[in-house]
């Protein structure tokens, strides 16, 4: 827990900022942003004990005789919550999960990732993390529910009028800037609707915080704004769906590992092996970079999304790209992961097996030039390219198989994302869908 000084601080902030309410947000296994709301009053208890709530409601978190659990607000997090009114001033803190005797709860995806953290702090490592969360701007119907028409027409990179939502984005990025972001760029992107806001990369914990927000914030000011915001992976048919390209670096002492300007590529040993540890792990991380029936709908030819397991320099139809940029700047980018996945988890997954591959000292295979799309299966077959999970279930499946992956989450998030796994698959497996009826209905 925090420091008296530190609490003490934070305490004169929270008044001297005029909050009336603080939200203590946390998440669950399916990185859905959960919340408890409390007066200012409570704020002195919040920050030395904690506020106790019932885990046994929360998704995998808990069984009913054992849901006692406290949330510990993070002070690093604070922030006021930008669009809510001046005289109901509300803040945030995003929280840790604590059991009542004080010790982590091992099911907290927050928790997951620090302790991976703490695993290459031990050697010498910093992860970074830059995530690219693209999301749609639909319209909603004359009872205020979401649909999936579109809000605009642009495409890549246009500008009003053509991209009606600019006004949209310029209010989230608003939001988000003063909430302590540091926005790098926004932009219209491929399909109808579709928008990117990027911002800058920091430690994989401040980040995977960031994600949350930026989702929460997202929302928030679409709904103020008749719209909804979506972050589905594939909401539309026939267009692209929505990405979070994640790039990743190691650093070590102030310098990054993944440099080395006598190497070739100047792409060092350490992000070689790095690479090569997550090229060994990925089906087992699709199963959290990629975590529902419609991800696998995104992860098909002919979208710019990934399908096949490979790197690459530059080439885009590969799993990981390295980023032109060097220096400093060197990263690798995986590209599979979609918005709708933990940060918290996907980032712990990706470090895990980045770790191992360091570790180990594993090499990649060569990488991928060509167009991978364009080459024929037995094109593939002899570069030694295999494909990542089509579905859902497949994926899990390589979850469960995966030691490494399963071992960096624990016995009950595994149990969990099983659970959730084997229900949304046999849900959907059973359903009829309208497709079916089409095909079907008048033909037998």
């Amino acid at each position: 827990m925090a420091q008296t000084s530190d609490v003490t601080k934070m305490l004169e902030k929270i008044e001297a900022d005029n909050v009336k309410f603080i939200r203590l947000q946390f998440s669950d296994i399916q990185g859905l942003p959960k919340n408890v709301s409390i007066p200012v009053t409570q704020a002195e208890k919040a920050l030395t004990g904690g506020i106790g709530f019932d885990g046994s409601s929360i998704e995998g978190f808990a069984r009913i005789e054992e849901s006692d659990m406290v949330l510990k607000p993070d002070l690093n997090t604070y922030s006021i919550i930008p669009w809510r009114p001046e005289n109901s001033r509300v803040a945030r803190f995003i929280c840790d999960v604590h059991l009542p005797d004080g010790s982590p709860f091992a099911g907290d995806p927050r928790h997951i990732l620090k302790t991976v953290l703490n695993e290459a702090a031990s050697m010498g490592y910093v992860f970074n993390t830059g995530p690219e969360l693209e999301f749609f701007l639909f319209k909603r119907d004359e009872l205020g529910m979401p649909t999936t028409e579109f809000q605009d027409l642009g495409g890549y990179f246009d500008l009003a009028p053509t991209d009606l939502a600019e006004d949209v984005r310029a209010q989230i990025i608003s939001a988000l800037t003063a909430m302590g972001f540091e926005i790098e760029a926004s932009h219209h992107e491929v399909a109808e609707s579709q928008h990117e806001i990027d911002f800058k990369y920091n430690d994989a914990l401040t980040t995977a915080d960031n994600v949350l927000t930026f989702k929460f914030a997202t929302k928030s000011i679409a709904l103020m704004n008749g719209l909804h915001a979506t972050f589905m992976a594939k909401p539309c048919y026939g267009i692209n769906g929505n990405g979070m390209h994640t790039n990743a670096s190691l650093f070590k002492d102030g310098k990054n590992s993944f440099y080395d300007p006598e190497a070739p590529m100047q792409l060092s040993r350490t992000s070689m092996h790095f690479i090569a540890g997550v090229l060994e792990h990925i089906k087992a991380i699709t199963r959290l970079a990629n975590p529902t029936v419609n991800s696998y709908k995104r992860l098909v030819p002919g979208y710019e999304a990934p399908v096949y397991v490979s790197w690459s320099g530059s080439n885009r139809t590969a799993l990981i790209r390295v980023p032109a940029p060097r220096g400093n700047s060197t990263r690798v980018e995986v590209r599979s992961p979609d918005p709708t996945c933990n940060p918290y988890l996907t980032f712990a997954a990706i470090l895990a097996a980045g770790l191992e591959g360091i570790r180990k000292q594993m090499e990649p295979p060569a990488s991928a030039d060509k167009n991978i799309f364009a080459m024929t299966d037995e094109e593939r077959k002899q570069a030694h390219i295999e494909t990542l999970p089509g579905d859902l279930f497949t994926a899990n499946k390589c979850l469960l198989e995966d030691s490494l992956i399963c071992e960096t989450l624990g016995g009950h998030v595994v149990e969990g994302l099983n659970n959730i796994a084997k229900m949304e698959w046999d849900s959907f497996r059973t359903a009829v869908h309208p497709w079916e009826v089409e095909q079907y209905l008048s033909r037998f």
